[in-house]
């Protein structure tokens, strides 16, 4: 009788046949070798590109048995209609994985200010943080950062990111978040005095955002120099209704917000 080392794979089923899966656009998988997650966007000459959810790009080889789909091996096939399709994108600009359900929520959260902040960030990133199972919190201000992280108790499988407002060198923001030194917290911020200077002018309709003098609030006085009704909760939804996707940002907050999404999901 043939023998085997029971540490590896038996004869017969390395040679089992595995399914001939179409290399369609939009199709999801991973490249055994390497691990490269993405969507099939090209399929020609006997290789297949594919892009990740952050837009990267790699061009691999349609060998037998080369990629994993829903944790199954296949070989990918060239699919029999291949006009070559953009892949489906989510809000953000990644790669839309169809049918992805909601990942269970990870022990590790991001915090944002404000309510505003939460509801901009849920609008961009909402289908990319459901699939890594990350949750958005809101903090209504950051004076207590400090007992509030203390309280959060971070750890390397519980990591925490925070996202300021204004968080620019000498600012009260700075201050703050300079008391927090834990390796598992990641603080960041944009220059901006509210998220709602975040969204691009041009997407709201409006040549610029106003400078409001101080000792004014600030979103009523973007509202009065506007000649918007001065009710901030009305002219949020207004601004709110107007993003669409990661284009209506500017790439202040677009950058921060990435960092702490691949910082709370690092292995």
């Amino acid at each position: 009788m043939r023998s085997y080392n029971p540490d590896l794979t038996p004869p017969w089923k390395k040679s089992a046949p595995v399914p001939e899966i179409p290399a369609d656009p939009d199709l999801v998988v991973e490249e055994v070798s390497t691990g490269f997650c993405g969507a099939v966007i090209r399929c020609e000459a006997g290789t297949v590109t594919l892009e990740d959810r952050f837009g990267k790009h790699r061009v691999f080889p349609m060998e037998p048995r080369g990629f994993l789909l829903e944790g199954r091996v296949v070989t990918l096939v060239r699919p029999t209609s291949a006009a070559p399709v953009r892949p489906t994108r989510t809000a953000s600009g990644s790669v839309a994985v169809p049918g992805a359900r909601a990942r269970v929520a990870r022990a590790g959260r991001i915090y944002v200010e404000g309510r505003h902040d939460a509801e901009l960030v849920e609008r961009v990133w909402g289908d990319d943080l459901r699939i890594e199972g990350v949750v958005v919190e809101y903090l209504e201000g950051i004076d207590d950062l400090p007992s509030i992280v203390a309280e959060f108790g971070p750890a390397p499988d519980a990591r925490l990111g925070v996202l300021v407002d204004h968080l620019v060198p000498g600012s009260k923001e700075s201050r703050i978040a300079a008391q927090v030194t834990s390796p598992d917290v990641l603080v960041v911020g944009h220059p901006y005095i509210d998220v709602w200077e975040a969204v691009k002018p041009s997407s709201v309709g409006i040549r610029a955002w106003p400078t409001v003098p101080r000792g004014q609030d600030w979103k009523t006085g973007v509202c009065r120099s506007l000649g918007w009704p001065e009710n901030t909760g009305a002219a949020w939804q207004h601004i709110l209704s107007k993003v669409t996707s990661y284009k209506d940002l500017e790439p202040e907050l677009l950058g921060r917000v990435e960092e702490l999404i691949d910082f709370v999901t690092a292995p």
